[in-house]
């Protein structure tokens, strides 16, 4: 069964939060014990850890996530009802590859079950794992990484924290719809690079326009299936991760306001959290993000592609050689805008869909500009 792949908590850790009080939150979560293992039918948010790093070459240390867990089940819950539950960890592998095939096998059990992973690593090379745990549901997967760099390498080379979305990129079966990186900073980054996110349609984020208007981020964060977070894309002296120091990046505030972005979206059903130094001044930080997530699941709205047409305000904007239809939510104000099915091209979508917006977006097209994201979406949908 997948789930042995999992190991359960140490007792280290269970003695400790037994400790903690009725409110703390690590008195309201499920936990794999060596005796139990929780219902999964009960389940709706599952923390998972993988301690594996081989593909970071700076981490020379093995994975510790006990000071996360210490950190983040110390905190108090929000005015939070879904059941969370701690299934442990995955061992690494005698290989990468190894680690890979578990992790990926219990995290398409658990989207099966409709049950939201937050995965915690390790090096960020287990991305490529989670994304091929959407080949069995097939659908097209929406990918965003907060990163400061994009992440290719050459064809040749092997998955590493550094290449693995080359591998998402050219391996098959290719089910990668849209890759979007927010935060990414240009010296970090050739031009050569720069130039493959505008060929491949793709979005990409400078840090300076996100911390600028943090807002342009949520609609990219609506339309993601998975949330790859780089640990390194937050500046050193808010992380406490100084391998590699990183001067600039976002602090601590714009994380957490990232992470309740994603926890928000209906659409996203996996989480990661990766490349963690160890440290437990990092920790702090990432139990932070990781209650941020949660919160932010719990004010989730249903609305599309979960909810119905019928509770938006349809705007119908002519173009020159386009018509736009935008939809505004009546429940949240959130705005969409329609992407035509094409009978006659090689379309990766099967019918009309609607693209996450924004008020911005919408008011641009009122002034005859076609929104960007629109337009990509449409040139991908060709390819």
């Amino acid at each position: 069964m997948e789930f042995d792949f999992l190991k359960p908590l140490d007792d280290e850790i269970l003695q400790f939060i037994k400790d903690f009080s009725s409110q703390q939150l690590g008195s309201k979560i499920v936990f794999h014990t060596a005796k139990d293992f929780p219902d999964l039918n009960k389940i709706k948010i599952a923390i998972i850890g993988v301690l594996e790093n081989r593909g970071d070459k700076n981490q020379t240390e093995q994975v510790d996530l006990s000071n996360i867990r210490k950190e983040l089940y110390a905190l108090f819950p929000g005015n939070w009802n879904a059941s969370i539950a701690d299934l442990g960890d995955i061992l690494a592998g005698n290989s990468s590859d190894d680690t890979y095939f578990a992790l990926k096998k219990v995290i398409a059990s658990l989207i099966k079950k409709k049950i939201t992973p937050i995965v915690i690593g390790g090096s960020q090379d287990l991305t490529y794992a989670l994304y091929r745990a959407y080949d069995d549901l097939e659908q097209m997967v929406n990918l965003v990484s907060i990163d400061s760099k994009f992440d290719f390498g050459k064809e040749s080379d092997s998955v590493s924290a550094t290449s693995y979305l080359t591998k998402i990129i050219i391996d098959e079966p290719n089910n990668l719809f849209n890759f979007s990186n927010i935060g990414f900073q240009t010296y970090y980054n050739s031009q050569e690079e720069i130039d493959l996110i505008d060929k491949l349609f793709f979005e990409a984020y400078r840090l300076g326009d996100i911390s600028n208007t943090i807002a342009i981020a949520e609609p990219v964060f609506r339309d993601a299936d998975i949330v790859s977070i780089d640990l390194t894309a937050i500046k050193s002296s808010d992380s406490g991760n100084n391998n590699p120091f990183t001067p600039n990046g976002f602090n601590g505030k714009e994380i957490c306001t990232l992470s309740r972005y994603a926890g928000i979206s209906d659409k996203i059903s996996l989480f990661g959290i990766f490349n963690h130094n160890n440290s437990s001044q990092e920790s702090v930080l990432i139990a932070q993000i990781i209650w941020y997530f949660i919160e932010g699941f719990h004010y989730r709205s249903n609305e599309y592609p979960f909810g119905s047409k019928e509770n938006y305000l349809k705007y119908i904007i002519p173009l020159e050689e386009e018509e736009l239809i935008f939809y505004k939510s009546n429940k949240t104000d959130r705005w969409w805008i329609e992407i035509p099915f094409i009978s006659n091209s090689n379309n990766k979508l099967k019918k009309n869909t609607l693209l996450p917006c924004s008020y911005e977006e919408y008011l641009g097209a009122c002034n005859q500009e076609i929104p960007e994201r629109w337009w990509k979406a449409q040139r991908k949908n060709m390819i």
